[in-house]
């Protein structure tokens, strides 16, 4: 297991630096296009930890056997956040070559944005995230340092985890929600959703739990996890993956009904841009897969009971998530066509890479399983039925 971790550690590590290398030349060559592409893959590998986040307080919430199967892939996702604060810094630094209100001379260009002059200011803007990340690596800290402690039989660390999760959770809607409006919503400073923060959750949990169940997957056959992440969990993973496919689904339709029913001039025109010219067959093709497969196929029992086949489902989804954040960003820099630069799959490479060099890392350095009274409970009562 250790040697398959190290394996996989130095081939991401390697494919980050190589494709790092190529992107600092790219970002020289057009340091605008270098930024827009970097969001969309920062935008995407930050979505995991997140979901991650949100995933393990709800665990420590419910319990199950399903969590406790991934527990510390989520921790280990969660402990890449202060790479990730560091790594949001190309972002602030150039603020203004990828928000339009940044700029001086754009602040008041649009008359719904003039109201905003206070809150769209990069001072501001820098000192949101700051308060972001400090939240989300706080509860990542301790979350993850108390189960350290309870692995070690402290069996009073149960209560202290669930204590945290609840308002954790709070906190994290809060977060996460102003994260999606700040660094996504307002490349289109005139827009503006109340369901957006929310889409944004959703599909930060899709994309974790689809990681996990990957990651789960590659690991199912050695030990520890051969024998105790057996068909049934990954079913309830499944369950679970199902669940949120849905939950997005429902809440994207419900933004598009509400915007379309109300016709309003400063709401009509970003769907506009995303309906029409080639950006409506990327629309076509989320609705395809990024739903409607994904919905049939993890209706089925078997399939979900296949690890395999749960794995391939889970990568399209994480796939698809991506092309989903194509599809809300991109158009607000090149609307009404389809664009695609080789800075997009370089950056969303080193990002990838140096992201997974990191959870491998952190992965490697503790039990694959928990040693929880509850999990030991739940296998118990498994074996007894």
């Amino acid at each position: 297991m250790r040697q398959r971790l190290d394996a996989i550690r130095n081939r991401a590590l390697v494919v980050g630096i190589i494709a790092a290398v190529l992107c600092i030349i790219g970002a020289f060559l057009d340091p605008q296009q270098f930024l827009r592409s970097y969001l969309v893959a920062y935008v995407f590998w930050l979505g995991i930890p997140l979901g991650s986040l949100a995933i393990l307080m709800l665990h420590h919430l419910v319990g199950g056997r399903w969590g406790f199967v991934i527990q510390r892939l989520l921790e280990a996702a969660v402990n890449t956040f202060p790479m990730m604060a560091v790594l949001f810094l190309p972002l602030i630094i150039g603020i203004r070559r990828v928000y339009p209100w940044a700029a001086s001379a754009a602040a008041g260009a649009h008359p719904v944005v003039a109201g905003k002059d206070v809150y769209l200011s990069p001072a501001f803007f820098t000192a949101r995230a700051v308060f972001y990340f400090a939240v989300w690596i706080a509860c990542g800290y301790a979350l993850t340092k108390w189960s350290r402690e309870q692995d070690r039989g402290e069996a009073s660390f149960i209560g202290r985890l669930q204590n945290l999760s609840g308002p954790g959770l709070a906190l994290y809607a809060l977060t996460a929600t102003f994260s999606a409006i700040d660094w996504i919503m307002t490349l289109e400073p005139e827009w503006y959703s109340t369901i957006y923060g929310m889409i944004f959750m959703v599909s930060h949990g899709m994309a974790a739990l689809a990681f996990a169940i990957i990651a789960a997957r590659l690991l199912a056959d050695d030990p520890p996890l051969a024998g105790t992440a057996a068909p049934a969990q990954f079913q309830d993973l499944g369950n679970l993956l199902l669940a949120l496919v849905m939950f997005w689904a429902y809440l994207s339709f419900s933004q598009f009904l509400i915007i379309w029913a109300e016709n309003l001039s400063e709401e009509i025109p970003w769907y506009v841009r995303r309906a029409t010219g080639a950006w409506r067959y990327l629309a076509m093709l989320l609705i395809i897969f990024q739903f409607t497969l994904p919905f049939l196929l993890l209706l089925s029992r078997a399939a979900k009971r296949r690890a395999h086949v749960l794995a391939w489902i889970a990568l399209l989804v994480l796939v698809m998530h991506w092309a989903d954040l194509l599809w809300l960003t991109t158009p607000g820099f090149h609307p009404f066509r389809l664009y695609l630069h080789w800075l997009d799959a370089g950056v969303f490479a080193a990002l990838g890479g140096l992201w997974l060099a990191a959870f491998t890392h952190y992965l490697g350095a503790t039990a694959l399983l928990p040693n929880d009274p509850r999990f030991v409970e739940a296998l118990r009562e498994a074996e007894a039925t």
